[in-house]
């Protein structure tokens, strides 16, 4: 039984993750505790092996969806490789600092993290974009069939930004692409479908470091990885190939709704 819970959550981490480049483990993680620790369906399941378990799987649909952008020349890897430099050192700290929350502490603040981020994407659309950073930054170009853009930023700010970025990832195992997205697209002026796949390289980049950092921590649920790793892959193939399809606001307008649900619901989990 809990390995068809890990298999569609994985499914679904992954086409939603790579879709509106969020990585999956956002999904996740409140998927499986869910299941684990209130539904007791899934066993052994703790704070540590849920983030161990969805940092092995970001790996996978980072590579998957990375691969898919990369054929519509829609990742870069410049500024992707620069923001993966800045979360190292943030996501090294937060998998430490995970090591040390217990269940009702990780629920109270991620649930905290869970509503932050449905109010950015909420937010997102009525935001104007902050043309300083541009001005003020390294200007890059990107032309499609149609326009061309220019965005940019300034390095030691998107430094910053990407520990920050990183810490969260470490700590919570998410993908860092909830945070970074928004970011990326409203103080860098990245185009949104440029911002999707360069956060999606800059996902597996960073989740392989996160990775390495909680298996020697020995926060690794390997026999859940079996399940959890294929459906997450395939998933992110179905959500790369979705995303050049499909209009995503409909899908992003739910997850908003999904996350500050259950956002609420993990802090009334931590509280009581």
């Amino acid at each position: 039984m809990e390995w068809v819970l890990l298999v569609v959550a994985g499914l679904f981490s992954g086409i939603v993750g790579a879709l509106v480049g969020l990585g999956g483990g956002v999904i996740l993680v409140p998927a499986v505790l869910f299941f684990g620790t209130t539904l007791a369906l899934i066993p052994n399941i703790t704070p540590q092996s849920v983030v161990g378990l969805s940092v092995i799987m970001m790996i996978f649909t980072g590579l998957s969806s990375t691969l898919s952008y990369m054929k519509s020349k829609t990742v870069d890897f410049r500024s992707g490789f620069i923001f993966f430099i800045g979360s190292i050192p943030g996501t090294i700290l937060g998998a430490w600092v995970n090591k040390g929350l217990d269940l009702p502490s990780f629920n109270l603040y991620f649930g905290i993290l869970l509503i932050v981020l449905s109010t950015l994407l909420l937010v997102r659309d009525h935001l104007k974009p902050v043309r300083w950073f541009v001005e003020n930054g390294k200007k890059r170009t990107f032309t499609d069939e149609k326009d061309t853009y220019v965005y940019g930023y300034p390095i030691w700010f998107a430094l910053v930004l990407t520990f920050g970025v990183g810490f969260a990832s470490g700590l919570f195992g998410i993908g860092g692409g909830s945070i970074i997205v928004p970011a990326m697209i409203l103080l860098f002026l990245f185009p949104p479908h440029v911002a999707v796949g360069t956060s999606m390289f800059m996902v597996f980049l960073s989740s392989l470091v996160n990775s390495a950092t909680h298996i020697s921590l020995g926060n690794v649920p390997w026999l859940y990885t079996i399940p959890v790793v294929p459906a997450a892959y395939i998933g992110a193939k179905i959500g790369a190939k979705l995303n050049k399809k499909l209009n995503s606001d409909s899908l992003v307008l739910a997850l908003r709704i999904v996350l500050l649900l259950l956002g609420v619901r993990s802090i009334i989990d931590g509280l009581f």
